[in-house]
């Protein structure tokens, strides 16, 4: 009963500390002052824009930054959006 109990606890800290370390979607304002790092473009997505802000922010996690912000977003019949990522 121990070992569950623990990798349970286990699987929830490890969730929130990955939470800790993900990007964040931020505005122009917030965005002074940060060094951008390139851009990351997220298509062909035919869902809300929760699931939109998702991808984008996965693809700023793996590029390994820290917050990322949309500078174009175009709907058709799927979502495309680009955002520029901040170090």
């Amino acid at each position: 009963m121990k070992m569950k109990t623990a990798v349970s606890l286990m699987t929830v800290m490890s969730a929130l500390s990955f939470g800790a370390f993900a990007a964040e979607s931020i505005s122009m304002e917030q965005a002074k002052g940060l060094q951008p790092m390139g851009t990351v473009s997220a298509g062909g997505i035919d869902a809300s824009p929760s699931d939109i802000h998702q991808a984008l922010n996965d693809a700023a996690d793996a590029k390994g930054a820290k917050a990322y912000r949309i500078i174009e977003a175009r709907q058709g019949d799927n979502w495309h959006t680009t955002a520029e990522l901040y170090k």
